[in-house]
């Protein structure tokens, strides 16, 4: 298993509302990446994320925490796309943003 890739975005939202954007923003991923994803689970406790994704034939696990100023992403990517960890952190941190930009 490869080590986890690890992303931090910060916001300026607060707890409650950023959970509230992510909780949104996880409902509308297989919507907006359909043809890549094809399946999404998500488990909260708390302002704790459990998400597994199948994409690619893949699947993806991922834990987040939400902070009243920046939510912190692990995931285990599996050794497949692992090779892709950093467009991946990349790609992460730029949808994330864009998630939890203040409206």
């Amino acid at each position: 298993m490869s080590k986890p890739l690890i992303v931090e975005i910060p916001h300026q939202l607060g707890r409650e509302e950023a959970r509230r954007r992510l909780e949104t923003g996880i409902g509308q991923l297989k919507t907006k990446f359909g043809q890549h994803v094809s399946s999404v689970d998500e488990s909260w406790t708390g302002d704790h994320l459990d998400v597994t994704i199948r994409a690619l034939g893949q699947g993806i696990t991922a834990g987040l925490d939400v902070e009243a100023d920046h939510v912190r992403l692990e995931v285990q990517l599996p050794w497949m796309l692992a090779m892709l960890a950093e467009k991946a952190k990349g790609f992460i941190r730029k949808e994330g943003k864009l998630l939890l930009e203040k409206k």
